[in-house]
């Protein structure tokens, strides 16, 4: 269920991402230049692509929403990964605050270092 909204997010978000480019901008700055005519009813196009893109968007929240609440109340796979890191997280040893070693083992007993006996 989850990887179906997750699914239904991208494909929201890419068909936002389209609507957007495809809208005209309102603004000046570079669209100021070059004056077309308007035989195909850009404000029409413009108000719907408005439209859609508003609607996307809501869409895009509630699908996220609802992805993140069935994640979260669901016992699946996320959980029970999880729980196998905890447990490993419960069983590795924590360092000491004081800077301590982790290593319990004492190191293997040194044989003392050999003098040299001929100093001249």
């Amino acid at each position: 269920m989850v990887t179906f909204l997750i699914i239904l997010l991208i494909i929201a978000c890419v068909a936002l991402g389209l609507f957007v480019l495809i809208q005209n901008p309102k603004g000046g700055g570079l669209a100021t230049g070059g004056g077309g005519s308007n035989m195909f009813g850009v404000q029409r196009t413009g108000d719907v692509l408005e439209k859609g893109s508003w609607v996307l968007l809501t869409l895009i929240v509630v699908l996220t929403l609802a992805v993140t609440t069935i994640a979260k109340t669901s016992g699946g796979s996320a959980a029970v990964g999880n729980s196998a890191i905890q447990e490993r997280l419960d069983k590795t040893p924590s360092p000491s605050p004081l800077g301590g070693n982790l290593n319990t083992t004492k190191p293997a007993a040194s044989t003392p270092a050999k003098t040299d006996s001929t100093k001249k």
